[in-house]
């Protein structure tokens, strides 16, 4: 008795396409890991993170000075935390009443500062009204810059934003009579609001570009302050010379103020 052979089982046409379709996004994926793998090492290296207000993200480089509590790192303007430096166009007076450029003295006591232990690495706190970021910064060996700005009469702590935080500091600046304490000042948020024509940020940096002047300078032979022609020769000096902190007698980072 001959038997009747079953023909084989046809699957829906919907269920063939939809195991094509998974077939296919697999190989595809497996592809793509593959080429990225191999071209891991030509993709560009992203030195900036996308940073917003909820994250703390850190950025890490050799800092520009704008002035004494504002720096530039990759082409970021990141202002220090709870301080406040005199502005770079602010006067003050010295221990015989004169004025000097004491905005200008604070942002090259921070270069020279900055330069002793590089890079500068900055964490996030919040962005103020013109953009900056606005972090806490530590030079390479640990050592926090606005603690030092404070102590050493180059800044001062700005309570409504610090909370105290270099209250303690500013005691030990002002008792050792360093830096702006060795005289009379207007504090530089007071200075900017009789000043409000010219208290935005500075667009360029007010800082030493060493690439440049290490061409025409050198630790050879070693000089005195009657022998230096400017206060950035002065900086380079006591930031690269062996002999370089005989400059700076009062130790507050600035070398040969009578220049500066």
């Amino acid at each position: 008795m001959l038997r009747r052979m079953r023909s084989p089982r046809r699957r829906p046409l919907g269920v063939v396409q939809r195991r094509l379709i998974l077939v296919t996004v697999a190989a595809a994926g497996a592809l793509a890991a593959q080429t990225a793998m191999q071209h891991s090492d030509h993709m560009p290296e992203l030195h900036l993170p996308n940073w917003t207000s909820a994250g703390l993200a850190t950025i890490a480089g050799v800092a520009s000075v704008i002035d004494g509590d504002t720096i530039e790192i990759h082409g970021q303007r990141i202002r220090f935390n709870g301080i406040d430096a005199p502005e770079s166009q602010q006067l003050c007076k010295n221990a015989s009443g004169a004025d000097y450029p004491c905005g200008r003295r604070s942002a090259a006591a921070l270069d020279g500062f900055l330069a002793a232990s590089k890079p500068v690495q900055c964490t996030f706190v919040t962005w103020d009204r013109y953009h900056r970021y606005i972090g806490d910064c530590r030079r390479a060996d640990g050592a926090s810059v606005a603690a030092w700005m404070v102590e050493h009469g180059q800044a001062l702590d700005w309570p409504r934003y610090s909370h105290g935080t270099y209250a303690e500091k500013q005691a030990t600046a002002e008792a050792s009579k360093v830096g702006i304490w060795v005289g009379k000042f207007q504090s530089p948020w007071d200075w900017r609001t009789e000043h409000a024509d010219g208290a935005a940020p500075s667009s360029q940096p007010l800082g030493i570009s060493r690439q440049q002047v290490a061409q025409s300078y050198s630790c050879q032979p070693r000089r005195t302050c009657s022998q230096i022609g400017s206060c950035e020769e002065a900086q380079w000096y006591l930031s690269n010379c062996p002999w370089g902190r005989k400059l700076d007698r009062d130790g507050d980072g600035v070398a040969c103020e009578t220049l500066c």
